[in-house]
């Protein structure tokens, strides 16, 4: 059991040759793990103008949770610059799709005291924002050490993470007790915190409640309905995991709609080949989206191997399931799809948005199925019943508006 920062820094040091044979072996399949490996210990070679506003935010989910507040705070302070730090090749490439030239970028280093105090040095951030549950003790100590206010925003603590940091509470109640603030995003996320020792925690909601369709999205998505034909019945299989989108095609049959296509949106770009060889194994005729090939009588299937078009698919579609839910993944961004205005279905395994799904099905925008058959009856029933599913979509927009604000009173806890 760690116990103390030293024991957590020398577990590190260990740690370090798995580390750099994790970026070599990602690498293999994802050549983007092998660019700008200085950065992540600390060593960085573009301009680093100083006294930025920086926001964490680990991966894709987390940098898509940052619209709302970036685009605030590029408003709001003209004068300041905005860094985006990034872990992964994805979470990068997302950040450049959504703010493109307007916010610095870079990976955020490891978790090693010197690469640590080299980011800090460079940047000397004003305030930072570690978007979710991205909690790295040194480099909270070292904020912390220096002054700079670090907050937790959008917090979330899930029952498997915390029982995980149950084991270093000493360490973990110290780390929390650190930050500036934690603003989490339901009372159980802040009970959970709470229970580790943290002091400073308030609620204040969950920001992706907050992010609007974008209407240049919108209109492609319904440009891209358009020229399909525009009475075939569209269902939107968004953000799959690794082996759903077999779990999927294994019951595509059960679902009797007639000329239903199917679009299936991979989570992780490095998946689309994949999914593309198994949709040729199985032999689906499909198209691809990065190809411009348009769906025609035939193609059963259309593969989404596209970043940064997810609220365009969900224009398009007329149903939409919330893929990481039918394996133990936690479930994806579901309030994507209510503000989309989209009945959405979900699978068993929803631990990251736990209370968003209840609240969801409450409100009758959500419906949650626990497998695949009963996913497969629900599309056919939602595609059979137009009234319901109108309905559904309603509810589901209605939902997603009825709890937006969350940005407003981070803002107000943040005192910006």
């Amino acid at each position: 059991m760690i116990r103390s920062r030293f024991a957590y820094r020398l577990v590190l040091y260990l740690m370090l040759p798995r580390v750099l044979w994790r970026l070599w072996w990602r690498g293999r399949t994802e050549p983007r793990y092998r660019e700008h490996i200085g950065e992540r210990f600390g060593r960085y070679s573009a301009p680093a103008p100083q006294g930025c506003i920086w926001v964490h935010a680990v991966s894709v989910g987390e940098t898509r949770a940052t619209q709302p507040i970036v685009e605030r705070l590029l408003e709001g302070y003209p004068d300041k610059c905005v860094l985006l730090t990034h872990m992964t090749p994805t979470g990068r490439e997302a950040g450049e799709q959504l703010y493109g030239e307007r916010v610095l970028r870079c990976y955020l280093p490891y978790d090693y005291p010197g690469a640590v105090a080299r980011f800090l040095d460079r940047y000397r951030p004003s305030l930072g924002l570690l978007m979710e549950t991205e909690i790295w003790f040194n480099l909270i100590h070292a904020c912390n050490a220096r002054g700079i206010p670090l907050h937790l925003v959008n917090a979330r603590l899930s029952e498997k993470s915390f029982t995980r940091y149950l084991r270093i509470r000493r360490l973990a109640g110290t780390g929390l007790n650190e930050l500036a603030s934690i603003a989490a995003q339901t009372s159980a996320d802040a009970q959970r915190f709470e229970a580790l020792g943290a002091r400073k925690v308030q609620v204040v909601g969950n920001v992706k409640f907050d992010i609007s369709p974008p209407p240049e999205l919108v209109a492609l998505g319904q440009s891209w309905r358009a020229t399909w034909d525009v009475l075939r019945p569209v269902w939107l299989a968004a953000s799959t995991r690794d082996g759903e989108e077999a779990l999927l095609l294994d019951v595509l049959d059960q679902i009797h709609v007639p000329g239903l296509l199917t679009v299936i949106v991979p989570r992780h770009p490095q998946r689309f080949e994949e999914v593309g060889q198994l949709l040729r194994q199985r032999g689906i005729a499909y198209s691809r989206r990065s190809r411009n090939e348009r769906p025609d009588a035939s193609t059963r299937v259309l593969l989404g191997d596209s970043m940064g078009e997810m609220f365009a698919y969900y224009a398009a579609c007329d149903v939409a399931f919330v893929g990481g839910s039918l394996r133990s993944f936690g479930a994806h961004n579901l309030l994507e799809a209510c503000a989309a205005a989209k009945p959405v279905v979900v699978g068993p395994s929803t631990y990251n948005f736990q209370e968003a799904t209840e609240l969801g099905v409450a409100a009758g925008g959500v419906v949650q199925v626990q497998d695949t058959a009963a996913l497969a009856a629900e599309v056919t029933a939602l595609f059979t019943d137009p009234a319901r599913r109108k309905a559904m979509g309603q509810a589901a927009l209605a939902f997603a508006e009825a709890h937006r604000g969350a940005v407003d009173r981070l803002f107000r806890l943040l005192k910006l």
